[in-house]
């Protein structure tokens, strides 16, 4: 089994920057990627994208540009980085693993709270 915990989310004005973590544990080397979502209030979840275990990166065509993924694969965390915030960026921000085969690795979790101000 998989673990995955979201953290780094907050307050912000609009046009700061964030960086939020996704830190692994358990069967970690099953991980092949980690895909981050997010979903705003009344709103459906949102595929952001995702990062490979090899660093490989894959944006949704709605945040390119302003957000990158990153990895530490010593400390088995992931990294979303997002710069010039917007509100409508305001919203509850989710990792989850897959393997090999696109299978999921774990559970949604409570996810880590971004809210933008105006």
């Amino acid at each position: 089994q998989v673990q995955l915990v979201e953290s780094g989310g907050g307050l912000v004005q609009a046009g700061g920057s964030l960086r939020l973590s996704c830190a692994a544990s358990g069967n970690t080397f099953s991980i092949n990627a980690i895909a981050w979502y997010r979903q705003a209030p009344e709103k459906q979840r949102e595929f952001l994208g995702s990062i490979s275990k090899d660093g490989r990166t894959n944006y949704a065509d709605s945040v390119k540009g302003r957000f990158t993924f990153s990895r530490d694969n010593a400390k088995n965390t992931v990294y979303l980085q997002i710069d010039s915030l917007k509100t409508e960026d305001t919203a509850v921000y989710y990792c989850k693993a897959f393997s090999v085969g696109g299978g999921t690795l774990n559970s949604w979790g409570q996810g880590t709270q971004v809210t933008v101000s105006s």
